[in-house]
C-alpha cells in the first residue's frame, strides 16, 4: 500500500503508518551474563546442546521472556517485514551514475586522510604509472594463506584465487592499455565478505561447513562490481554465522585491530574492517544483520554503510537472517564508500524486493534539509571518552555546517534490542535448522538458546517491531531529513582480555556483546539505512596504539543520499578539525609504492 504525502516529500511502499509509541524513560536492567571461556566455554557448549531445561534457564535469563509484560504491546500489528521502498520523482533525480559515468575528480595525491583512493588508482592506471597487475601482484604475497609462510595479513583472508585474480587484473590491464577503462572502479583492489557467493570460491559463513550456491554462481552485489572492473582478490573472514561482535574465529583465526594488536577488529565483517583499515585496498564488501558493518568500521577507524532494508540484492544467496541482515560496503573514505555503494545497489530485476528499488542516484533536494535528533538518554549511555569525541563533532555539524539539532525519544528501547536478538537469533537458527555439530562453543550456546524462543515470545517481538517502525516514522513525517544520530558503540573498543587463550577457544562474554550493540540494532530492526564515521581516538585500556571511536547517523527509509552527505561533512571534520587529525595504523600498507616498486621490479627483469 503506497501511503499519500505532501508533494514536497518522498512517497513510499510499505510506509508504516506514522504513530508516536508511549512516552516511557529509558531504563536499562543490568544484565547478569558470566564470561565463559576456555574449555570450561568448550564443556558448556557441548551440554547445553543436549540439556533442554538449562536452554530453557539460558533463554530466560537472556530476558527474551520480558516482552511478556509488555502492556503496550496489546493491540499492536505484528510486522514481519522491516522493507520500506522509496517511489522516485523523475522530476528530482539526478542521472543516473552508472560504471561508465561516475568518474570523480580524480588525483594522483593521497586523500586528506592519508588513505589511497579509488580515485587515485583510476588515476594512476589512466596515466600508465600503475597497473592493475602490478597492483594485484604487490597485493598477494600480503594476503595469500596458502604458501609458506603466510602472508602477513593473510588472517583477515579465508581463501584468494591467484589465477581468478590475475586474470582479471591482467584484463583491467588491457582496458586501461587501450584507453577504455570501464570506469573508476576498473581494476581497484576489493575484498568481500564470506556471506556471500563468488564462482570459484566456497561460502562458509566463517564456519567449518560449505553453504555455496548450489549452481556456484555470483551474488549480484558483487557481480556489479566485477562488471565495473573491480579486481576481487578474495573472500574475508567472519565471526562464524555472523553470530557476535569481536570477529573471534578459532577455525580460520582472529584478525587482530590494525590500530592495536591487542584489540578485535569487530564484527562480524571483522576481515573487511581489517583490509580497509590497514590501506590493503579502499573498499571490502560486508554483510549487517546487528551492526556488522557499522562496528567494525568503528574499531578499525574507517566508514561503513548498512543500506535499507531489501535495497541490495545478494541473489542467489539467501541470507540465514532474513528479516534484519542486509549487504552493505565498507571504505577508507566517503567517496570510496559513495563509489562502492552505487554500483552493488543497482535494483536486481530477478529480486523481488530490489528490483522495487529506484536506481541509486542523488535526489535533487534544494535546499537539503540538516535536521540531527539526539535521544539524549540513549546517547549517554556510551563511555565519557566516546560520548565526548561524538559531541565534538555534533558542535561541529551545528556551528560550521548548517545542522540543528531536535530532541526527541524513542520508547522502550531496552525491550526493543531484545526483541532484536530473540529475531535474529530464531531466524539463524531456523537457517541452520539447529543444527550445531562443528560449530565454536559459544554459538553452540547461542543456537541452543536462540532456537527455544516459542512461537507466542516471537510474535511480541514482531509487534514492538511495529510499534517503534511507526514511532520513527512519525519522527521522520515530524523533521523532514532527520538524521538520528548517536555513537556507533558505547564502549571504545574490545580488547582481548583473556589473551591467546581466547583466540583459541572463543569466549563468551554475553554482556559485552549486547553493549556493544546498544544503538546498531535499531537499524538493523526497523529496517532503516545507517551510517558510521570515524570522529576520535582513544588511549587504549591494553596495547599499544589509539582506538578509533565511531559516530552514527540513521536516516529515514531509502535515505542513504542524505546519509552521504552527511558523512561527507563529518569526514570534514576528521580530516581538519579534530585535533592530529585522522590517524593511520601503525601496520599500515602503502599499496601505491609496493606495486610501483614491483613494477619497476618487473621492467628490469625485462
Amino acid at each position: 500500500m503506497t501511503n499519500e504525502t505532501p508533494q514536497t516529500l518522498p512517497a513510499f511502499v510499505n510506509y508504516p503508518d506514522p504513530k508516536l509509541g508511549p512516552d516511557v524513560p529509558y531504563k536499562v536492567e543490568v544484565q547478569s551474563n558470566p564470561v565463559v571461556r576456555g574449555r570450561v566455554l568448550s564443556v558448556l557448549g557441548s551440554v547445553v546442546t543436549s540439556v533442554g531445561w538449562l536452554q530453557n534457564l539460558l533463554w530466560s535469563n537472556a530476558g527474551f521472556d520480558g516482552l511478556r509484560k509488555l502492556r503496550e504491546l496489546d493491540n499492536q500489528d505484528n510486522r514481519y517485514d522491516p522493507t520500506v521502498i522509496p517511489i522516485e520523482d523523475p522530476s528530482k533525480a539526478a542521472p543516473y551514475p552508472s560504471s561508465n559515468t561516475q568518474d570523480p575528480d580524480a588525483t594522483t595525491g593521497i586523500s586528506p586522510g592519508g588513505y589511497h583512493t579509488v580515485a587515485e588508482y583510476h588515476a594512476l592506471f589512466k596515466t600508465g604509472k600503475l597497473t592493475p597487475t602490478a597492483v594485484a601482484e604487490a597485493l598477494l604475497p600480503l594476503i595469500r594463506r596458502d604458501v609458506t609462510p603466510p602472508g602477513a595479513h593473510s588472517t583477515a583472508f579465508l581463501d584468494s584465487k591467484v589465477e581468478i585474480i590475475l586474470a582479471a587484473a591482467a584484463a583491467s590491464t588491457r582496458r586501461y592499455k587501450d584507453g577504455s577503462p570501464l570506469g573508476p572502479l576498473d581494476g581497484v583492489p576489493v575484498a568481500v565478505k564470506d556471506e556471500v557467493d563468488l564462482t570459484g570460491y566456497k561460502k562458509s559463513l566463517g564456519s567449518p561447513r560449505d553453504f555455496t550456491s548450489k549452481d556456484d554462481g555470483t551474488s549480484w552485489c558483487v557481480q556489479k562490481w566485477q562488471e565495473a572492473g573491480a579486481v576481487i582478490m578474495g573472500k574475508l573472514t567472519m565471526h562464524e554465522l555472523g553470530l557476535d561482535t569481536t570477529n573471534n574465529n578459532p577455525h580460520y583465526g582472529t584478525p587482530l585491530n590494525p590500530h592495536n594488536a591487542e584489540y578485535y577488529t569487530g564484527g562480524s565483517s571483522g576481515g573487511s574492517g581489517y583490509v580497509v583499515g590497514a590501506g590493503l585496498m579502499p573498499i571490502a564488501l560486508g554483510a549487517d544483520g546487528g551492526g556488522s558493518i557499522r562496528i567494525p568500521a568503528t574499531y578499525c577507524g574507517v566508514f561503513g554503510l548498512k543500506p535499507s532494508h531489501g535495497r541490495v540484492s545478494a541473489s542467489p544467496s539467501v541470507g540465514i537472517a532474513s528479516s534484519t541482515g542486509v549487504i552493505g560496503p565498507l571504505a577508507s573514505t566517503m567517496a570510496d564508500l559513495e563509489i562502492a555503494y552505487r554500483v552493488m545497489a543497482a535494483p536486481d530485476p530477478s529480486n523481488a524486493t530490489s528490483s522495487l528499488f529506484p536506481p541509486p542516484r542523488p535526489v535533487q533536494l534544494d535546499p537539503r534539509q540538516k535536521v540531527l535528533g539526539v535521544y539524549t538518554a540513549w546517547f549517554d549511555q556510551a563511555d565519557p571518552a566516546v560520548s565526548s569525541a561524538c559531541r565534538a563533532a555534533l558542535a561541529h555539524l551545528t556551528s560550521t555546517k548548517g545542522y540543528r539539532l531536535v530532541d526527541i525519544s524513542i520508547p522502550l528501547l531496552p525491550e526493543g534490542q531484545i526483541a532484536h536478538a530473540m529475531t535474529i537469533l530464531a531466524e539463524i537458527s531456523t537457517a541452520i535448522r539447529t543444527d550445531t555439530q562443528g560449530l565454536t562453543s559459544a554459538n553452540k550456546l547461542l543456537i541452543s538458546v536462540g532456537a527455544k524462543t516459542p512461537s507466542t515470545d516471537f510474535l511480541l517481538a514482531q509487534k514492538l517491531r511495529s510499534l517503534l517502525m511507526r514511532h520513527l516514522a512519525a519522527l521522520y513525517k515530524q523533521h523532514p531529513g532527520l538524521i538520528i544520530v548517536t555513537p556507533t558503540t558505547p564502549n571504545a573498543g574490545w580488547p582481548i582480555a583473556g589473551g591467546a587463550a581466547d583466540l583459541k577457544w572463543g569466549v563468551s562474554d554475553a554482556n559485552m556483546s549486547v553493549r556493544s550493540m546498544t544503538y546498531v540494532w535499531l537499524s538493523n530492526f526497523a529496517g532503516l539505512p545507517s551510517l558510521s564515521v570515524p570522529v576520535g581516538y582513544v588511549d587504549p585500556a591494553q596495547g599499544e596504539g589509539k582506538i578509533p571511536l565511531g559516530f552514527m547517523g540513521m536516516g529515514e527509509w531509502g535515505s542513504e543520499d542524505g546519509l552521504i552527505e552527511w558523512g561527507k561533512d563529518c569526514e570534514g571534520w576528521l580530516n581538519a578539525g579534530l585535533e592530529g587529525g585522522r590517524q593511520r595504523p601503525k601496520n599500515w600498507v602503502d599499496l601505491v609504492e609496493l606495486a610501483a616498486a614491483k613494477a619497476g621490479e618487473t621492467k628490469t627483469t625485462n
